[in-house]
């Protein structure tokens, strides 16, 4: 590397360093905001003070039992799930290096509906309490099948075998979940509320059975962030600096089930979030994942919990599934992005 090389990546350094910490400080502070607003928004509102006042003073009266007990168990349930999609979605675009990825790719979403919809045409049980842990073993089957078919006939599933393995299985198992839905109504009935994409009625249990796992799955991602910078230069690179390639895909892999599968459980599918975000993410951090991680971790939620606030609002006193509001806000997004002149390979 020539000098002139090295002084100028120490002249930048500081001011990426400043932009950076500008970019998590005003993330942060949205974060913050959007949670206070989430607790005051619906069919009751509470001003922002008021709200403020009860999550430190607790009285007892009738504001305090909404926002404590039934708003904000949901606004951390959106919280936990915006974090778990974005930094999945993340960690699925470096994975693949498509900036247009999502943890869709592999068969989370779809292993999840499949599992959802067996289990309530064959108990007749519904409710998330019930499903939810079905739902995530669906995810993570399906999660294994992919990267399974992906590494057929290699040591290590490339890329491109990851994708198409992906593809091939949501098919296929999209195709089993329509044959199901059409001979079972109460199937049908059931999946059509948790496929939209939900957190009404989300409480603590389902935080309590999610959150152990998409904490270990945010973990998990950190870890993997030095490593998959190294990636990034090409397999041969990363080797050279000391990368185990087939282990790193497969934690990254199991970081993106663990995470997408416990968010789907938990909430049902909702798009966007683990596609946009990382790609916002990035425009603001740069490649570096030790960067972009943590900053779509912060940003993600702010996106759902501005989703859920508007599906609150539009329909009062009812609401409309957040996962349905998402992709509404999202789709212009997206069109945006793949418009643009070049779209950069990561």
């Amino acid at each position: 590397m020539s000098s002139t090389n090295v002084a100028t990546r120490a002249a930048t350094a500081p001011a990426v360093a400043a932009r950076a910490g500008l970019a998590f400080a005003v993330a942060t502070g949205l974060l913050v905001l959007g949670m206070l607003v989430s607790l005051g928004v619906g069919s009751n509102p509470i001003p922002l003070d008021r709200v403020w006042q009860l999550l430190w003073h607790p009285d007892g009266s009738f504001d305090a039992v909404v926002v404590l007990d039934q708003r904000l168990p949901r606004t951390l349930v959106l919280v936990v799930v915006g974090a778990a999609l974005g930094v999945a979605g993340a960690l699925m675009q470096s994975l693949t290096r498509n900036p247009l990825a999502d943890p869709g790719i592999l068969g989370i979403n779809a292993g999840a509906s499949l599992a959802v919809v067996l289990v309530v045409a064959l108990t007749g049980l519904s409710g998330i309490g019930f499903y939810l842990w079905f739902a995530f073993a669906g995810a993570a089957a399906a999660a294994v099948g992919v990267y399974l078919l992906g590494m057929a006939g290699s040591s290590s599933p490339s890329p491109v075998r990851l994708a198409l393995a992906g593809v091939a299985i949501s098919m296929t198992v999209a195709s089993l979940v329509q044959t199901v839905i059409l001979a079972n109504a109460n199937a049908f009935n059931e999946f059509r509320f948790w496929a939209a994409g939900s957190v009404e009625g989300r409480g603590y249990p389902v935080l309590v059975a999610t959150g152990g796992f998409i904490l270990a799955g945010l973990l998990l991602a950190c870890c993997l962030a030095p490593a998959l910078n190294a990636l990034a230069l090409g397999e041969d690179a990363g080797r050279a600096l000391g990368v185990r390639v087939g282990l790193v895909r497969g934690l990254a892999v199991l970081a993106v089930t663990v995470l997408a599968g416990a968010a789907t459980a938990a909430a049902g599918p909702i798009m966007f979030v683990g596609l946009g975000v990382p790609y916002l993410a990035r425009a603001v951090f740069g490649p570096d994942q030790r960067l972009v991680l943590p900053g779509t971790a912060l940003a993600a939620p702010v996106l759902l919990l501005a989703a859920d606030v508007v599906a609150r609002l539009v329909v009062l006193p009812g609401e409309v599934p957040v996962g349905v509001v998402a992709a509404i806000l999202g789709g212009p997004a997206f069109v945006l992005i793949v418009r643009r002149p070049r779209i950069e390979a990561l």
